[in-house]
């Protein structure tokens, strides 16, 4: 049965839901309180790089089931509605529900009897349990519905999931399959649980992938010292069917919107608990490390020594968002990386497919031509792993370097391929490579 749906937030996560529940066939509402935003919206412009997610969004407004506005009135009559604001961390690493204890209780001024609250955002445990007294009325359910949402797979989450997770107190309750049938086109199974399961899950998932990433980067360390190939071993433990091949890739660290954010609130809530979460902890400290390796390893390739200096030396980078099929800089290690290389004295030119500046970085020249990252450049840095990285002609780049030297710290190229081209390729816990 199709619903009308209510979403507030027009952000990454709040307008692939509207967009793909006008999909799967219900009428969205999507409130959002910047109107500059919402003209774009009404306008098809789409300021999210993510796949597929324009065109759903043209789809909606075409068939008059996806409507933009910044009017919350507008939510009256809503079946559901849906949260999905932003929950930034505080100093403390805590999350800051500032936005949605402001948006909530206005909610409850406006909503109809029976209709269904839902958090969407990445929220603490326990904030399900609150709603209710910030909206101030009892005939208006809560149900918490984390998402599961990667950058530039979003829409296909979204429509194919793994899991839907519905919680509710009790569990199951009615409200919970009202929300689970909305999914009910995606075939995906539906697990019901309590508020607190359902808002710990999320952060329990992105912990743990950090800690297996965190895990993977010590690992290609500790092959560099025996002289093995990380590729190898992560290939190996990945077709253990208890492990998998996932997040065993190593890199500069993992950043991106969820996974610094969401470890962070985690052992914020630990502490609070009264828990000793010591090996998310360790999984942070790994992870801030990672910058200072590549710098290394760059210092290395450009010196020949780790604690050569770099002052007054070209660098040309590829790649500057957290991770390919996004242009999202927050909290890219990519970032930190040209940081450090900044703070060091380098000279940086960079080329991402989706990112056309750098907003408080401005030691890094961004152009559109991957091949003028190598223009005298004693070293070129992968740091993000864009596939069309691989499809350069890098005899063209070599001809344009000072030094043909790759530092490959996604492990993305093929080394043959390089050595053939005229570049000493240095990857990550695996043998450098030597030009042919």
């Amino acid at each position: 049965m199709a619903e009308h749906i209510g979403i507030v937030g027009a952000g990454y996560v709040g307008l692939t839901s509207a967009a793909c529940f006008a999909r799967l066939g219900h009428r969205v509402t999507c409130v959002d309180a910047d109107e500059s935003k919402v003209d774009q919206l009404r306008r098809g412009e789409v300021a999210i790089a993510e796949p597929g997610l324009p065109e759903l969004v043209a789809q909606g407004r075409s068939d008059g089931t996806l409507t933009f506005t910044d009017a919350q009135a507008e939510l009256y009559g809503t079946d559901l509605v849906f949260l999905c604001l932003p929950t930034p961390p505080d100093r403390d690493g805590a999350p800051d529900l500032g936005v949605l204890e402001q948006v909530v209780p206005q909610l409850g001024r406006l909503l109809r009897p029976g209709s269904v609250v839902v958090t969407k955002s990445t929220v603490p445990v326990g904030t399900a349990a609150r709603l209710p007294g910030l909206l101030r009325r009892d005939d208006l359910p809560v149900v918490s519905n984390p998402e599961f949402l990667r950058e530039g797979h979003a829409v296909d989450d979204f429509l194919h999931p793994d899991r839907v997770v519905v919680g509710t107190d009790p569990p199951n309750s009615a409200a919970a399959q009202r929300v689970a049938r909305l999914y009910e086109p995606t075939g995906a199974p539906v697990v019901a649980t309590d508020s607190a399961s359902a808002e710990l899950a999320k952060y329990a998932s992105n912990a743990f992938l950090a800690v297996k990433l965190s895990y993977v980067n010590v690992l290609a360390e500790l092959c560099e010292r025996f002289g093995a190939d990380v590729r190898e071993v992560a290939r190996t433990m990945g077709m253990d069917a208890r492990i998998g091949p996932e997040f065993l890739a190593p890199g500069p660290g993992w950043g991106g919107s969820c996974l610094p954010k969401d470890t962070s609130a985690l052992l914020h809530a630990a502490e609070s608990a009264g828990v000793e979460f010591g090996i998310l902890r360790d999984a942070v400290r790994v992870n801030a490390r990672q910058r200072a390796r590549v710098v290394r390893a760059v210092r290395q390739a450009v010196t020949g020594s780790a604690a050569g200096s770099l002052a007054g030396t070209r660098i040309g980078l590829l790649g500057l968002a957290f991770k390919a099929g996004t242009g999202d800089l927050r909290d890219s290690p990519a970032l930190a990386v040209a940081a450090e290389l900044a703070r060091a004295g380098a000279e940086l030119t960079a080329h991402d497919p989706a990112v056309g500046t750098v907003p408080g970085l401005d030691a890094v020249q961004v152009v559109d031509d991957p091949y003028l990252v190598a223009k005298d450049a004693a070293a070129l840095v992968v740091l993000t792993e864009w596939p069309e990285f691989r499809d350069l002609d890098w005899a063209r780049l070599a001809a344009s370097a000072a030094q043909a030297v790759v530092v490959d710290t996604r492990n993305l190229l093929d080394p043959d391929t390089l050595a053939g081209a005229g570049f000493t390729h240095i990857g990550v816990g695996t043998h450098p490579r030597r030009q042919s």
